[in-house]
């Protein structure tokens, strides 16, 4: 139902009932299914229809409900469910992709998103990062041999805003594919595909499970290569979701819509409370207008989203105290949860690259990463603001 609004279709999208009617979505923990005969063996694994399944790591009716309802809330014709967002970002990288072909990335985003396009250059795909915030850089970088523009449409940590539509045009212009990590704006206030992305990846481990649960990625596109390459690269290759993780999502997306608008407030709230303390260099936010991308972002996603990052003048030695005064911020390496969580990316997520990889997609010594939970919004500016006071 396309007219549905999206908390609707959180609740209600790609339902599957069995014969029993139940009101939850049902978990078909099952890797393989059983044949009536021979002959029906030999039709399905020729041609399976949309509700019949050869093997979970093909498909599985849990897996296919939240399918079906991540692609609706994203606009999407399909959608695959992954065994984590890295499985996804490596699928639909690697499944567009042979020798001898060119990937522009953007060099602002995740350590190992940055691996995974060092492991494909280990293959003879060539790859050329650029300043995803500078458009010139994008086009000065596309070549006739260019299959992707790959980037992540606000980086992590940095929270650097990245041009969906420029991008898209540039990439298109050239018959190039884009593919968008749209984690940091979450589904909630994604308009990617309406922007120009071709394929939008997320790690379903952070806003859509939102409780710290499971692993889970999900590639979300046109059916045609949801079902075409993507689908026969991760098959072969393993990268399926386990029904299980997949019902834990279908759970998580019922309340998406309302955390994460209750978290984007938080994070506001933070923001702006803390801006010009004298322990911070610079509070990081895609909302405050101080924020280089903020118009931007406001036309891109209409929110500054959830995550805020707090770059602190006494380097690592400021940031640990930091971390170690918090109480109801947690100290942990994930995001997108129910409940706060700050991260120190230098020692943590990005620790593996070095000192001036660092630097140059602005990583300093003091730089916190903290994603902003569900909790009352005034406990958490007290919280943040006492931990600074006692640096």
């Amino acid at each position: 139902m396309t007219d549905w609004k999206t908390r609707t279709k959180l609740v209600h999208e790609g339902i599957r009932r069995s014969q029993y009617g139940e009101m939850a979505e049902a978990i078909f923990l099952t890797q393989g299914f059983v044949y009536p005969t021979a002959e029906a063996a030999e039709a399905r694994f020729l041609s399976a229809g949309d509700d019949e399944f050869i093997y979970a790591r093909y498909g599985n009716p849990t897996t296919r409900m939240f399918e079906d309802r991540i692609a609706a809330i994203e606009g999407t014709e399909d959608a695959f469910a992954c065994a984590s967002g890295m499985a996804a970002i490596n699928g639909a990288l690697t499944s567009l992709v042979k020798a001898g072909d060119h990937i522009v990335a953007a060099r602002q985003m995740f350590g190992s998103c940055l691996h995974i396009l060092k492991v494909l250059q280990g293959f003879g795909v060539e790859v050329t990062l650029v300043d995803g915030t500078k458009l010139d850089a994008w086009q000065a970088a596309m070549r006739p041999e260019t299959k992707i523009c790959f980037f992540e449409s606000v980086s992590n940590p940095g929270l650097e805003v990245i041009d969906i539509a420029g991008v898209a045009a540039i990439a298109h212009a050239q018959g190039a594919v884009v593919v968008v990590d749209n984690v940091f704006s979450s589904p909630i206030y994604s308009n990617a595909v309406a922007q120009g992305a071709d394929v939008i990846v997320y790690s379903t481990t952070k806003h859509i499970d939102g409780g710290g649960r499971a692993l889970g990625g999900v590639v979300c596109g046109t059916k045609d290569y949801i079902r075409g390459p993507l689908e026969t690269y991760l098959k072969h290759t393993g990268g399926a979701m386990s029904p299980f993780h997949a019902w834990i999502m279908l759970s998580g997306m019922q309340t998406l819509d309302l955390r994460v608008r209750a978290q984007a407030a938080n994070a506001e709230a933070v923001a702006r409370a803390v801006e010009g303390h004298a322990q911070i260099a610079r509070t990081i936010y895609p909302g405050l207008a101080s924020h280089p991308q903020h118009a931007l972002a406001m036309a891109q996603m209409g929110s500054g989203g959830t995550m805020v990052c707090l770059d602190l003048k006494g380097g690592k030695e400021a940031a640990f105290r930091f971390l170690n005064a918090l109480e109801i911020v947690k100290i942990s390496n994930n995001l997108g949860d129910a409940k706060s969580i700050a991260t120190h990316p230098t020692t943590t997520t990005h620790k593996n690259l070095s000192e001036e990889e660092r630097a140059v997609i602005g990583i300093t010594p003091g730089l916190v990463r903290i994603s902003l939970g569900i909790e009352d919004g005034s406990d958490l500016v007290a919280d943040i603001s006492h931990a600074l006071d006692m640096i």
